[in-house]
């Protein structure tokens, strides 16, 4: 984990899925209603998909930024757009997650009147978006579960000292 990040915050599919129903459930709150949902690729992919399902959205499109190299920010690049835009009127897009805002700023300038939500927010991003459900520090690596995977873990007493158990591992 990069040197900025001290805390982990390990996400399972199940915790994963309860919060994007979560956020559909808050957007529902006097929404007018959506024409499309417009998933932030990558990590945006998965909760767009559950949004999109319990608000009954069938248009469903992507917009491509990369911005992350496992766990550092990288260059921010633009991939994909999304065409016929109409600057974003009655599109809601979807991310995982808001961290430093700027991905969301790219995506924000090229959709400035959709409505912009996220699962998860940290405090430099969150003036970015309009919608989320959790708050997590600036500190804290968020661990989606489409980039881990279960594996046995050592006991402690087994860990070589002063070594801090593997995330998740506390019960």
């Amino acid at each position: 984990m990069a040197e900025q990040y001290s805390k982990a915050f390990p996400v399972s599919w199940d915790q994963l899925h309860r919060d994007a129903k979560a956020l559909a459930w808050r957007l529902t709150a006097g929404a007018e209603p959506w024409r499309c949902v417009v998933a932030v690729t990558r990590g945006g992919l998965v909760p767009a998909a559950i949004v999109a399902r319990e608000l009954e959205v069938r248009m469903i499109d992507t917009i491509c930024v990369s911005s992350y190299d496992h766990q550092d920010h990288g260059a921010l690049q633009l991939l994909k757009g999304i065409e016929d835009a109409e600057r974003g009127r009655n599109i809601l897009i979807v991310d995982d997650l808001v961290d430093t805002g700027q991905t969301a700023r790219i995506v924000r300038n090229l959709l400035p009147e959709a409505h912009f939500a996220t699962v998860y927010a940290k405090p430099e991003g969150r003036p970015m978006v309009d919608t989320f459900i959790t708050e997590v520090s600036q500190d804290t690596w968020i661990f989606f579960p489409w980039d881990t995977e279960l594996r046995f873990v050592e006991p402690i007493a087994k860990q070589p000292s002063g070594t801090e158990p593997a995330a998740g591992a506390a019960g």
